[in-house]
């Protein structure tokens, strides 16, 4: 099943969209907004069901051609959002470009942030930001949205609290990341509002590319329509969405809605490409001593997306320019 809010309101208008992203149809007799739906999952899953059913076989008289650029986030707002760095080699060569040790706990427990979540930015909305020397960067990742989870639900039967899957552009400020992390109290300004794809979908969606708690599919990023990277989002990936899901709820218990990501989409096989720049220019450190690949600069576009066996978008794209916000 695929799922989209339509930009209405502060929460979105629930639509169903059909599998190959080609028409929509209202959801709102089921539930106004997918955070409702979340609320009510038990009973407004199989209706939402049904509905996509009837839209894939042409039995919806009221259904309309979907437009991505319609759409908000998936969910508009949420209760939480949390990011992790389950692709560890990611994280070891950010690191060693800067010569750091990785403690070896970071193999066995995943690293995680609470990011901004009370206003995302849409799938096809501008990324307004004050200034280039920020260190503008991109992040292509996965994520899932769960509905209620327990708290201290173990990894074996977190999977189950697993509701919906999206794509992310999780928006960095890298030069702002170093002064703040000094501070030993985390992120907070080098990590602004981050985008979804427009549709979310089921885990049944993916079939056998969703095993292990894990997407295997490649996660396609452009750059200034230039494929930057496409390395596949199953392989290595130290911690699955289970075990991230186990570890955001080890001492409280999440909402549903809550939102959990997976980190840089990143391949040890280097010939996939990368998902964001830090880790292009990490590796032009370390081959070439020193980075030539810049940040974004207004007007440059990023493109997020993953194609299904035969080509066709999964999730939509999040496809996006930087440009200039002018304070009031």
């Amino acid at each position: 099943m695929k799922l989209a809010s339509l930009k209405q309101g502060r929460d979105g208008q629930l639509i169903v969209v059909s599998r190959d992203l080609s028409r929509a149809v209202q959801a709102g007799t089921i539930a106004p907004s997918l955070q409702a739906a979340l609320d009510n999952w038990a009973e407004a899953e199989p209706r939402l069901q049904a509905l996509y059913r009837q839209l894939n076989e042409g039995a919806c008289a009221d259904s309309f051609p979907f437009d991505q650029a319609a759409c908000a986030s998936p969910l508009p707002r949420a209760y939480q959002w949390a990011d992790g760095s389950a692709y560890v080699n990611h994280v070891e060569l950010v690191r060693k470009a800067r010569g750091a040790e990785m403690p070896a706990s970071f193999w066995t427990d995943p690293l995680m942030y609470q990011g901004m979540s009370d206003g995302f930015i849409g799938p096809r909305e501008d990324i307004r930001l004050a200034d280039e020397a920020w260190g503008i960067d991109f992040e292509g990742e996965v994520a899932v949205i769960t509905g209620d989870v327990p708290m201290g639900t173990p990894a074996e039967r977190a999977g189950e609290h697993i509701k919906l899957l999206m794509l992310v552009n999780d928006v960095s400020l890298r030069n702002l990341i170093p002064h703040e992390l000094a501070k030993g109290f985390g992120f907070f300004q080098s990590k602004p509002a981050s985008s979804f794809s427009p549709v979310a979908v089921t885990p049944d969606e993916l079939g056998d590319h969703w095993r292990e708690h894990k997407v295997h599919r490649r996660l396609r990023v452009h750059l200034n329509d230039e494929l930057f990277g496409e390395p596949d989002a199953g392989t290595d990936m130290t911690f699955d969405f289970a075990q991230l899901v186990a570890h955001v709820s080890f001492n409280r218990a999440l909402c549903a809605g809550s939102i959990i990501g997976s980190g840089t989409v990143s391949n040890v096989d280097r010939s996939t490409g990368s998902c964001c720049l830090a880790e292009r220019r990490m590796l032009e450190i370390l081959d070439q001593g020193q980075a030539k690949t810049p940040f974004m600069k207004f007007g440059d576009r990023v493109r997020i997306e993953m194609l299904d066996e035969a080509g066709h978008s999964i999730f939509g794209a999040i496809d996006q320019r930087v440009v200039k916000h002018e304070a009031l």
